[in-house]
């Protein structure tokens, strides 16, 4: 049954969660065996163990983080009280801004777009008993995460879509924000158009390097050459643009802020002898000369939309799973107006 929240609006009781009690009845032990097991105890039995540990396989036990702190004094985690976590990452800002106003707390962790650790970051957070996870999606599989959400978990995905799971999600439009890239540089006079990107294992990075191939068809030209993504790589990126300039290309897309910051980077001096449009605009970037054309995600309405859908998730955990897309503007500042 709903619970009456602090101003009388009611407030949906997350499923309950198999307990160590629930392991010990299961396995027919006692409550301090099962304790002993999932501190790793190594006095226990070998016989007792495997059964315990079969029960907490069969109930798809995770182990309450809460009371181990208590129990130990210790949390396990540090505080960070910096100056802007997020100044890297403005979505991440529009997220705890939105939170804040929604009087909810936001405690953020790095992936560093690595499977293996955003594994052990979300996990780490369910163990936490968090209401819910706000993720940047970069696993193949987040099937990891059904029991929790079939626990009450809500989860909400910006950015790229999770993958073998159905959730609120949040996506750019990245084709449109290629699309208009691509064809303010046509309208410049440009006709040989690279573009150097993020790897394509990445749903953002795919989806924008497509497009960008499906622009060139559209104006006839050859795909040999002009489409480059990888790894955001100084060495990498240094080697793609001397390939484009060996194609004679008079304008470059970038596919995100980090690839753009180390091709302004590499150009030097040069920087405005070639046409430049960025995907993702950042600090600085009309400080440059020319002032750098960029395609500006919806940082803003990215980051409200997120707590938006996890709000009515943990209010309405039945209804449908919606995804969200939000649009890009091109911003104009002269890096994509240089003639060729």
């Amino acid at each position: 049954m709903p619970g009456q929240g602090a101003e009388g609006e009611r407030v949906p009781v997350r499923p309950r969660r198999p307990t160590m009690i629930d392991v010990a009845k299961e396995a027919g032990v006692a409550l301090r065996t099962v304790s002993r097991v999932v501190n790793d105890d190594a006095t226990v039995g070998e016989e007792l163990a495997r059964r315990v540990r079969e029960a907490i396989a069969r109930l798809d036990y995770q182990p309450d983080e809460r009371a181990r702190q208590l129990r130990s004094g210790r949390t396990g985690t540090i505080g960070a009280a910096v100056r802007n976590i997020a100044i890297t990452h403005p979505v991440l800002r529009e997220v705890e801004i939105a939170a804040r106003a929604a009087r909810l707390n936001v405690v953020a962790m790095s992936t560093d777009d690595d499977a293996d650790r955003e594994l052990e970051a979300v996990m780490s957070m369910c163990r936490r008993r968090m209401d819910g996870i706000i993720i940047e999606p970069i696993a193949e599989d987040h099937g990891y995460l059904q029991a929790e959400i079939d626990s009450g978990l809500a989860v909400v995905a910006f950015d790229r879509p999770a993958a073998g799971i159905s959730v609120d999600t949040v996506l750019t439009d990245n084709r449109g924000g290629i699309v208009s890239a691509f064809e303010h540089l046509v309208r410049q006079g440009h006709r040989r158009i690279g573009y150097i990107g993020d790897d394509e294992r990445i749903h953002t990075g795919r989806e924008r390097a497509t497009a960008f191939r499906d622009c060139l068809r559209g104006i006839g030209e050859p795909l040999d050459g002009l489409v480059h993504p990888g790894p955001i790589e100084p060495a990498r990126i240094a080697a793609a643009l001397g390939l484009l300039r060996a194609r004679g290309v008079t304008a470059v897309v970038t596919g995100n802020a980090l690839t753009t910051v180390e091709v302004v980077r590499q150009f030097g001096p040069d920087f405005g002898g070639t046409a430049l449009v960025g995907f993702d605009d950042f600090p600085l970037s009309d400080l440059l000369r020319p002032g750098l054309t960029v395609v500006a995600q919806g940082d803003r309405e990215i980051g409200r939309t997120a707590i938006e859908l996890f709000r009515s998730r943990v209010a309405d955990r039945a209804r449908p799973v919606r995804t969200v897309t939000v649009p890009t503007t091109l911003i104009v500042r002269g890096s994509g107006e240089v003639q060729p």
